[in-house]
């Protein structure tokens, strides 16, 4: 079988959690070809690392690059076409399909018919920029932002987009530009997402739109793979803070109406988690195209600290992650002092990882200094050297080299988080069969199940009470990490996630319409036989036949 998979800019190019899955995905299904499609900002470098033989790269493109389009198509040959301006017909057509796209994007929230013209103007500019290309510059043209603003102040109007002025539809109008610029690629050919019998997106929002226009141009199906949603980080993002209320308002129905888009075109939907999965429904998706497949993660690396149950300091907790506000460590050190004054000789690992967030050291300088204050460096003696029971410490470093001996230290690991999705750090807890203690956020409940003790995000107190508990009770705590071991073993290792997608890719083949592609010759020319070897085979000749 032959796949399309389309990434966000992760594979072959960057690394990361995205980038590992992929390449697990490629290389545990060698029986079939990936022709991989990264939309996004390649390494600096410039050059990917090396392939399996089952893979290879056909295209890459950069949406942030204003000229990613137009270098596309230069790469095929058009792009004086690419460049020139719209003749008359073409300009009139370009203002319809962009007008109901706009009329799409500002219809009221749930109104179908919106949703319908956002879809049919989307679908238009596609063709045209297939057929005509020219479409970076007209989505850059006065029409552009004349339709917007017509749209914006026509009756049925979302509430707050009659309000948007001159510098709301400009931002608006380049927004849209940057988000569409896939339309404009040279990906929609016969000898490229055309020849794919499956498009595989890594992700949705701008990663899964040229899927979604295989889909439309070839009928190809669409596989939708979600460990995050994009949607949702859209949401949360603090880039846009200093945008006016009607312009974030009109960003936000961009991103919904296009997630919305690709969730009812998609043959099915793969989140990662039940908390993906009840976005995906709560945007649009159907639940009968939903279907869970958890992140598979590497299991072997963990074994020699998963199969001896009585390693690790029995007064000690363990946090490993990111320092990010998210986190909450602040609520997490005031917990370790509630617990602290029931159970004095208890000790605190903060491990942390790199975090991307440029306020990730500054927020990790806080908590250093809050818990000095909480917990004065102590000393068993007088001549003896104060020590402070919470330790900060940097994974990889001396104290903290590897994961395996982090979580070997551990009595429970502790997560104290206010935002998550899918935990993996909970999952290499479990795969070390260590008693766990999380709030109730994101997927914790579905990935603990009964195997650990969750509370509620933001109660200090109830997360001392928890980690007190199993501190004191050694039985407990090793039943509850030897169930968490076989749970994690059975629902979250890599075999099972390629199990799953192995089956998914035969069930929506073999449900998607036989494509007779030119060049593949006549239907049933030939018998299976043909291509088996043996004396049936056109150029074999049976042992000890005579010569002709």
């Amino acid at each position: 079988m032959r796949i399309g998979l389309l990434t966000e800019g992760v594979h072959p190019y960057a690394t990361g959690e995205s980038g590992v899955w992929c390449e697990r995905l490629v290389r545990g299904l060698a029986q079939h070809r990936f022709d991989l499609y990264a939309v996004g900002r390649p390494s600096p470098a410039g050059a990917p690392p090396p392939l399996p033989p089952n893979a290879r790269l056909v295209r890459a493109a950069d949406p942030g690059d204003a000229s990613a389009g137009l270098l596309e198509r230069a790469a095929s040959g058009t792009a004086r076409a690419a460049r020139r301006a719209y003749g008359r017909r073409d300009r009139h057509r370009f203002t319809g399909a962009y007008e109901r796209l706009a009329t799409g994007l500002c219809a009221e929230e749930g109104a179908a018919d919106g949703t319908d013209a956002f879809a049919e103007g989307l679908y238009a500019l596609a063709e045209l920029a297939r057929e005509r290309g020219g479409l970076p510059g007209a989505l850059r043209s006065d029409d552009a932002v004349r339709a917007l603003e017509a749209a914006c102040r026509a009756p049925g109007a979302r509430r707050g987009a009659a309000a948007a002025g001159l510098p709301d539809h400009l931002a608006l109008a380049e927004h849209l530009e940057r988000v569409l610029r896939p339309l404009s690629l040279d990906w929609y050919e016969e000898d490229a997402l055309g020849a794919a019998d499956l498009c595989h997106a890594a992700a949705g929002g701008t990663t899964a739109l040229p899927g979604l226009l295989a889909a439309h141009f070839f009928g190809t199906p669409l596989l939708v793979t979600e460990y995050g949603v994009p949607l949702r980080a859209h949401y949360l993002s603090a880039a846009g803070a200093d945008r006016s209320a009607p312009l974030r308002a009109l960003l936000a129905s961009l991103h919904g109406r296009l997630t919305a888009e690709v969730y009812r075109r998609a043959a099915l939907l793969t989140p990662g988690n039940a908390h993906t999965r009840r976005w995906q429904e709560k945007c649009g998706a159907d639940r009968d195209r939903v279907r869970t497949v958890h992140p598979g993660m590497a299991a072997g690396r963990f074994d020699g600290v998963g199969e001896d149950e009585e390693s690790g300091d029995p007064t000690t907790l363990v946090w490993v992650g990111r320092a990010e506000p998210a986190k909450d460590l602040v609520a997490l050190l005031h917990a370790f002092a509630d617990l602290r004054a029931r159970q004095p000789d208890a000790r605190l690992r903060i491990v942390t990882v790199p975090a991307r967030d440029p306020g990730a050291e500054a927020y990790l300088a806080h908590c250093e200094a809050f818990a000095a204050q909480l917990f004065p460096d102590e000393a068993a003696g007088a001549h003896a050297v104060g020590e402070n029971p919470v330790s900060f410490e940097e994974l990889g470093g001396p104290e903290a080299p590897t994961l395996e001996e982090t979580y070997a230290s551990a009595a429970v690991v502790v997560l104290s988080s206010v935002v998550e999705g899918f935990p993996a750090g909970l999952v290499e807890a479990m795969f070390c069969a260590r008693a766990t203690v999380s709030t109730d956020v994101g997927a914790v409940v579905e990935i603990i199940g009964g195997t650990g003790l969750v509370v509620p995000p933001r109660n200090p107190r109830a997360l001392a009470d928890a980690c007190l508990a199993l501190l004191r009770d050694p039985g407990r705590r090793h039943r509850l990490g030897a169930a968490a071991r076989a749970r994690a073993l059975e629902l979250f290792t890599v075999e099972q996630n390629l199990a799953a997608f192995r089956g998914i890719y035969l069930e929506l083949l073999s449900r998607a319409p036989v494509r007779h592609r030119p060049g593949d010759g006549a239907l049933f020319a030939h018998p299976a036989e043909a291509h088996v070897p043996g004396s049936w085979h056109p150029g074999a000749v049976t042992a000890g036949a005579p010569d002709a």
